[in-house]
C-alpha cells in the first residue's frame, strides 16, 4: 500500500449501505433516461441483502525470492460485481480482435509463432528479451484506463454496443473503476488509484491501457523483423538487433508511460508462460518449464470429480508437452515427469496408459519415437481444434448424479497460513427490522422481566446471517 499509494484509509465505517444505494441510483438513472433497457437495468442493479463488501487477501508468490505477496481482490458479492462483468462481455471481444497479432493467448500458440519465426530469421546471435510490468492493476490511473477503453472503441470504429452507446459505456466504466471499496483487518479502504484485481473489467482496461502503450515497441518489431508479443503483463521479444542497442531501447521503451514501468531481461535463454526457450548456436531448443516451487501435484484421482475431467487433465499434460518440446528427449523428460506426478496422484496405471494411446489416437497419428517425433510434433503444433483437446461425452449413454453427501479437505499450509475470509458480519449490510417487544416478558421461573431491554416496540437493528452463524 505504502509502495503504491492507491488506496484510501476509510477507518472503521462500512461504506457498503452507501455504495449499494449509490449503485442503485445510477442504474436507475440511465434506466429511467432510456439510456439501459429494463432488462439490462434488472440484471444489473443490487440487492441490499445479497451484497457484501470486497475484501482483500494475500496469496503468497513461493517461487519468487523472499515470498512477496499477491494482492486478491475478493468481490464476488461487491454492487459493482455484475456491472463490471456485464461491462467485460461487451468490451473483451473489441480488444481481442483489435490486438490479435501482438496478443498471446497460451504457450502452445507461442511456440508455433516463434518456430515459423525462427525458420526464418534465427541466428546464433538471437536474442529473448521478456519484460514485466511491474503492479500493472494498480499502477494504471483510473481515467487513464477510461480513456485507454474510448480509444479502444474509436480505433474499431464503435459508436455503440448491444445497443448501449459509447458515452453510457464509458460512464459505467468509470463507476466501476472509482468504487472499488474493500476490507482488510479492521479497516475499509477505497482504491483510488488503478483497478481491482479480480474485478473481471480490470483485466480488459489494462490489456487496453497496454494496448496503447506498447505500439511503438510492436512498430519497432515489425520494423526490425522481429518478433513481439504480449500476454497482459509479460512481454517477449525475438531479436537480431546487438545487444547493445537492445539495452538502450529498453531503457528508452521505460519511459514511454510514466505509470508503466518495465523490468527486463536480455539472454540466449527464456522462461515464459510456462516455456523455456533457447537458441543454442542458432538452434531452437524448447521445453516445458518448471518453477523451482513446482510440485508434482495433480487434481487427485480419488476426488468426486467425474471421470471424463480425470482423463483430460493427464491428456491435456501430454499433449502440451510433445507441443512445447523441441526434442524427442525433452518429450520423454516431461512424459516421465507426468506419469511419476499422476501415480503420486493415486491415477491407476492402466488409466493413465489409455490416456497415452488416446494422445495420439485423437491426432489421428502414430506413437511418438525418435525417429518420426518431428513430423509427429508438427501435426500437434497445427492442430488447436477443442474437441481434440477433450473426453468425449456420450449424453445419451451417459447419466450424471451428483450426490453431495459431504467431503473432508485434507490439511495443508495453505489453510493454515492464507485466511482469506473475514467475519461476515463485517462485509454485510446491517438491516432493521421492526420487533414488537412486549413490556414483560414471562420467564420459566415464573419472574417477569423486558428479555430484550427495550421498550416495547422499538426498532432492534438485526444482522441477517445465515443460518449456522
Amino acid at each position: 500500500m505504502n509502495q503504491t499509494q492507491a488506496y484510501q484509509d476509510l477507518g472503521t465505517s462500512n461504506p457498503l449501505e452507501s455504495l449499494v444505494n449509490k449503485t442503485n441510483d445510477f442504474l436507475y438513472g440511465l434506466w429511467r433516461n432510456k439510456h439501459i433497457t429494463q432488462k439490462q437495468y434488472e440484471r444489473l442493479k443490487v440487492i441490499k441483502e445479497q451484497a457484501e463488501i470486497a475484501h482483500l487477501y494475500f496469496l503468497p508468490k513461493a517461487h519468487k525470492p523472499k515470498t512477496p505477496l499477491r494482492p486478491i481482490m475478493a468481490g464476488l458479492k461487491s454492487p459493482t460485481i455484475a456491472i463490471s462483468r456485464w461491462l467485460d462481455g461487451l468490451l473483451r471481444p473489441v480488444f481481442n480482435r483489435l490486438a490479435n497479432e501482438t496478443t498471446i493467448l497460451n504457450g502452445s500458440q507461442l511456440v508455433k509463432q516463434i518456430e515459423q519465426w525462427s525458420a526464418r530469421y534465427l541466428t546464433p546471435t538471437t536474442s529473448f528479451i521478456t519484460m514485466d510490468v511491474t503492479d500493472l492493476y494498480t499502477m494504471i490511473p483510473q481515467e487513464g484506463g477510461i480513456r485507454a477503453i474510448s480509444k479502444l472503441m474509436e480505433a474499431s470504429n464503435i459508436k455503440q454496443i448491444d445497443g448501449v452507446k459509447k458515452a453510457i459505456i464509458l460512464a459505467l466504466a468509470r463507476f466501476v473503476m472509482t468504487n472499488n471499496y474493500f476490507y482488510l483487518d479492521g479497516l475499509y479502504y477505497k482504491q483510488i488509484r488503478g483497478g481491482a484485481m479480480g474485478s473481471p473489467l480490470t483485466l480488459t482496461i489494462a490489456n487496453a491501457y497496454m494496448y496503447f502503450v506498447e505500439r511503438p515497441i510492436s512498430k519497432w518489431a515489425i520494423r526490425t523483423n522481429s518478433l513481439y508479443y504480449r500476454y497482459i503483463d509479460d512481454l517477449f521479444i525475438m531479436s537480431n538487433v546487438f545487444f547493445d542497442t537492445l539495452t538502450g531501447l529498453v531503457n528508452y521503451w521505460n519511459k514511454l508511460e510514466i505509470n508503466i514501468n518495465l523490468s527486463a531481461s536480455i539472454e540466449y535463454t527464456a522462461e515464459y508462460l510456462e516455456l523455456k526457450i533457447e537458441n543454442r548456436g542458432g538452434s531452437l531448443i524448447s521445453e516445458v518449464f518448471h518453477k523451482a516451487s513446482h510440485e508434482p501435484y495433480f487434481l487427485p484421482f480419488t476426488s468426486v470429480h467425474a471421470k471424463h475431467i480425470k482423463k483430460n487433465i493427464p491428456y491435456a499434460a501430454l499433449v502440451r508437452a510433445i507441443r512445447y518440446s523441441s526434442s524427442f528427449d525433452a518429450f520423454k523428460r516431461e512424459e516421465a515427469h507426468i506419469i511419476v506426478s499422476l501415480l503420486l496422484n493415486k491415477y491407476p496405471k492402466d488409466f493413465i496408459l489409455d490416456q497415452l494411446k488416446r494422445v495420439p489416437q485423437s491426432f489421428r497419428c502414430v506413437v511418438p519415437t525418435r525417429r518420426n517425433y518431428s513430423d509427429i510434433r508438427k501435426i500437434f503444433l497445427e492442430n488447436f481444434s477443442k474437441e481434440s483437446m477433450k473426453a468425449r461425452i456420450d449424453f445419451e449413454a451417459t447419466i450424471f448424479c451428483n450426490a453431495n453427501c459431504g467431503s473432508k479437505r485434507l490439511h495443508n499450509l495453505h489453510d493454515y497460513l492464507v485466511k482469506k475470509k473475514p467475519d461476515r458480519l463485517m462485509l454485510t449490510v446491517k438491516t432493521q427490522y421492526p420487533i414488537t417487544t412486549p413490556a414483560t416478558t414471562n420467564i420459566s421461573n415464573g419472574n417477569s422481566q423486558n428479555i430484550l431491554n427495550v421498550p416495547s416496540g422499538e426498532i432492534v437493528p438485526v444482522v441477517k446471517t445465515s443460518w449456522h452463524q
